[in-house]
């Protein structure tokens, strides 16, 4: 979990991410990962910090810390969100926030200007980082890693049914499906043949979730034929959504199903048409 920030120095607090590069054509990004807030965008806010965490991916860096090239975000998507367009990266309604009252003061112009700068900057970044590697490997594989919430009626209340909240949700809306059918049905499979806590992994498409976030499309339309993103959703079976406590074993048993499968995303991508 992200320190306070209180605890954090000047250089800590402004942080906004971090790109490791290495020599593969394997790139995972946690761009909801992130739990920091401007001081003054802070002081605006009417969402308490527990609310911002529930929201947020927290851990979902950790589930791609064996993938070579990795982009990790550090700001609140309640600063700015990544994985939405420019108009709607900054939640100004509750209707952006899953009914959510995010500000008891809304960011000035000025603040717009400045995220909507960020927004930019962050897709000039990628957009960069994934040419060099197309570059270099002829193609890439992008795993867009998220989490997601099941137990939306309380800490007490029963979980969202199996039926429609499966462990890994894969989404693949933006995707030419038929062209990346071959890299994609394996990953799937390979993650399939995990368990958590003794539970064999329950990993579905576009159940929970179709994959319509901004980073998944931005890539299927700058690199149509090179690039494959898929947009993977960790049900928080992995922590208490409610607290925020972290189950480090389910963690790791999450990490190593990823871990697991990218010997054949490598392979495969290698295989394309």
């Amino acid at each position: 979990m992200e320190p306070s920030v209180s605890s954090l120095s000047d250089s800590q607090s402004n942080r906004l991410w971090s790109i490791e590069r290495a020599r593969s054509p394997l790139i995972g990004t946690a761009i909801h990962d992130g739990h920091l807030v401007q001081p003054h965008l802070l002081a605006s806010m009417a969402l308490d910090e527990t609310g911002r965490l529930r929201e947020e991916d927290p851990f979902t860096a950790r589930f791609m810390a064996d993938i070579p090239n990795r982009i990790t975000v550090y700001r609140s998507r309640f600063e700015l969100d990544l994985n939405r367009a420019p108009e709607g990266a900054i939640y100004l309604t509750p209707e952006q926030s899953w009914g959510l009252e995010v500000w008891r003061e809304p960011p000035g112009e000025q603040d717009i200007a400045i995220l909507m700068r960020q927004h930019a900057s962050y897709y000039s970044a990628l957009c960069h980082v994934l040419t060099g590697i197309e570059a270099e490997h002829g193609g890439f594989v992008l795993l867009d890693m998220h989490s997601y919430n099941h137990r939306r009626a309380g800490p007490e209340a029963l979980a969202t049914q199996q039926e429609d909240a499966p462990d890994i949700n894969i989404g693949t809306s933006s995707m030419d499906r038929a062209r990346w059918t071959h890299v994609l049905d394996p990953f799937i499979d390979t993650l399939r043949q995990h368990s958590v806590g003794g539970r064999p992994l329950d990993v579905r498409e576009n159940v929970a979730f179709q994959g319509k976030g901004e980073q998944t499309r931005f890539v299927h339309e700058h690199f149509p034929k090179t690039g494959c993103a898929i947009a993977v959703e960790f049900k928080k079976i992995f922590m208490d959504e409610w607290t925020g406590q972290p189950d480090e074993a389910a963690i790791a048993e999450l990490r190593a199903a990823v871990r697991a499968a990218l010997p054949g995303l490598e392979q495969t991508l290698g295989a394309r048409p």
